[in-house]
């Protein structure tokens, strides 16, 4: 960031106006602005794809002062609209680092601003209900930009994972290391499981997770339809993370409910609990302001342990909409009491809203990937390659 940037501006669908000097690409992007309290992990949250459509706003004010790490990276490329930050790093300080943040952000095509009352913004976010946004540094004005932002689209009835979900199978054979900072809590040196990833959004350390918890992982596309995933004869269905509003990801609802039918065991993270609760007859609801960051205090209420944990999502399955007698409540959020995990009480499947492999406990729910593979054992009793 030697050379000067141009000018900036954030305007939000009420015509409220931010001025500040441009990040990343010159350019202008659209969608709906959502903030991140995370303190670190800003590359992560950068290749998420489950920020799909939004422009996200980190609330701690200096970002980028550790650089960027491939070994970080969720995915391949940055998926979200838009970056906000008080102060982007103009210093990139670890031994890890190979690039700094703002020429990352050039090279991923990322539109930003930064030098913006990012307290400010985050109070008329919590304040009211989502809002489309802008950042531009080539718009001639405010007015100008408006305009834009109001033909925008918003998240609400959008298939973005369709979006974001690789084109063809895959295996994947990568584990945690100590690089990733979960060394050995995982480990298992069992008889392998074979298990089926849905990808509506993957996150590359869910897949690292599920091998080094004793999986054999193939990867499809979220597109896959039942028939063909069970084609690789799986002990058990991963449905992962991924962006947009789950109720409009109706081919994997369907998918889902095919799976349930036939006994297959099957766990889900994110819009794969959100897949799960609609698949069970439940509705989804959109929040004010979602929960998204790395300090969210969860209970799991069948052991009474409080877990923190990190969150990325706009929509939450409304309890009122879940038949008790069939779904069980497993993990609840303690800000706001909104359901954070459910279990069938008869099939083997289980879900939860936020992100164990994102660790920032940072091991209070690793067990969630070693309840995976105890469930299918004791559902199907021998693995596979072992029957």
């Amino acid at each position: 960031m030697s050379n000067p940037r141009p000018p900036a501006l954030m305007v939000f669908e009420d015509g409220t106006t931010f001025q500040g000097i441009s990040i990343g690409k010159v350019g202008e992007s659209f969608g709906e602005v959502v903030f991140n309290t995370s303190m670190t992990g800003y590359q992560e949250i950068l290749t998420d794809p489950s920020y799909r459509g939004q422009i996200v706003l980190m609330t701690y004010p200096l970002i980028g002062n550790y650089g960027i790490n491939p070994s970080d990276m969720e995915s391949r490329r940055c998926h979200l609209e838009g970056f906000v930050v008080r102060e982007l790093s103009r210093v990139s300080s670890n031994f890890r680092s190979h690039q700094d943040l703002q020429d990352f952000l050039v090279q991923s095509g990322v539109v930003g601003i930064a030098e913006v009352d990012t307290r400010t913004i985050v109070q008329k976010v919590r304040s009211g209900r989502p809002l489309r946004c802008g950042i531009s540094a080539t718009a001639k004005n405010a007015k100008d930009l408006l305009e834009r932002v109001l033909a925008s689209n918003g998240t609400d009835g959008q298939d973005l994972a369709r979006e974001v979900t690789r084109g063809s199978a895959e295996r994947w054979s990568q584990a945690t290391s100590p690089e990733h900072f979960q060394p050995d809590l995982l480990r298992c040196n069992g008889e392998r499981l074979r298990v089926v990833a849905y990808d509506f959004g993957l996150k590359n350390n869910i897949l690292r997770s599920l091998v080094s918890a004793g999986f054999e992982v193939q990867v499809v596309p979220g597109t896959t339809s039942a028939e063909e995933a069970l084609s690789f004869k799986p002990d058990g269905v991963f449905l992962s993370n991924g962006p947009g509003d789950p109720e409009a990801v109706r081919y994997a609802i369907a998918t889902s409910k095919e799976l349930m039918d036939r006994n297959i065991p099957i766990f889900g993270i994110c819009l794969g609990h959100q897949i799960l609760g609609l698949a069970l007859g439940g509705k989804t609801r959109k929040m004010q302001f979602g929960h998204h960051g790395a300090n969210q205090p969860v209970m799991d209420l069948s052991t009474g342990k409080i877990e923190i944990t990190a969150q990325n999502h706009s929509y939450v399955v409304d309890e009122d909409t879940l038949d008790p007698s069939k779904v069980e409540i497993t993990h609840r959020n303690l800000n706001d009491q909104t359901v954070e995990g459910l279990r069938h009480r008869q099939l083997p499947m289980f879900a939860v809203q936020y992100h164990p492999e994102a660790a920032p406990g940072p091991h209070d729910s690793v067990y969630l990937f070693e309840r995976f593979r105890k469930m299918i054992l004791d559902h199907v009793g021998a693995p596979v390659g072992a029957r």
